[in-house]
């Protein structure tokens, strides 16, 4: 019959050996490390923060990772979310440069400022909110952003008196979606003629993009689904 092999003197003593090669105290019912710097329980570990819920990222451009605040007590007030915008912004790649753009809903001004980022001529950004413009005002100047016009205003009503005046070429249409506000939006946007030759309208809801009438001579061409979010691009149909 075989005999027991002698225990190291380690496993008798209840010690282990350190990177160094020396000995120190270990508890083998934690699995707590007492001597060596170099072993961490997971108790010490740190957990990273969450980033501020009134805070978003710019993802690209010349302003890439900037992060910018809005008012976190603004109801139904919040940014389109970073997967939404990357592909929103690759779809638009080729017409961002030099658009004049519109932000009707501005809110936060994710859209806003990542359109100008990315090398937009100008963005006019609309909201009925003081609060939100008075944010929007001071972002811009943290960004030293001089193409921003911030418009407080209702947004029909702001469309209406559009008539006659400098179309655009990009249009951001992101209203709170327990409005149900986009297609009386659209249908003001094709009346007043706010919208030039070739525009593309972005839409943002929380209910199927491709259930929205969409006024005459306007299609589709691009949706997707990100979460509960429901977002696409609408364009006018040449002749």
């Amino acid at each position: 019959m075989l005999s027991a092999l002698p225990l190291p003197c380690h496993l008798k003593s209840g010690t282990m050996p350190t990177d160094s090669g020396r000995y120190s105290p270990f508890q083998p019912l934690t699995g707590k490390w007492h001597a060596s710097p170099h072993y961490m329980t997971s108790h010490s570990r740190k957990t990273p923060g969450r980033a501020p819920r009134n805070q978003f990222r710019i993802i690209g451009g010349n302003w890439r990772s900037r992060k910018l605040t809005f008012p976190g007590d603004v109801p139904s007030l919040r940014p389109t979310a970073d997967r939404i915008r990357e592909t929103l912004f690759n779809w638009l790649q080729f017409k961002v440069p030099g658009a004049r753009c519109l932000d009707l809903f501005a809110g936060s001004g994710a859209l806003a400022f990542e359109a100008l980022s990315r090398g937009a001529a100008s963005v006019t950004a609309v909201d009925a909110s003081t609060q939100v413009a008075a944010a929007l005002r001071d972002n811009a100047s943290l960004l030293e952003c001089t193409d921003l016009d911030i418009v407080t205003a209702n947004a029909r009503d702001w469309l209406v008196r559009q008539e006659g005046q400098d179309g655009y070429d990009i249009i951001f249409l992101d209203p709170p979606f327990s409005q149900d506000l986009l297609s009386s939006c659209l249908e003001n946007i094709v009346a007043y003629k706010v919208a030039n030759p070739g525009c593309v309208i972005y839409m943002e809801s929380g209910s199927p993009i491709a259930n929205i009438s969409l006024p005459m001579s306007w299609e589709l061409s691009r949706n997707k689904k990100a979460g509960q979010v429901f977002y696409g691009v609408c364009e006018a149909v040449l002749p």
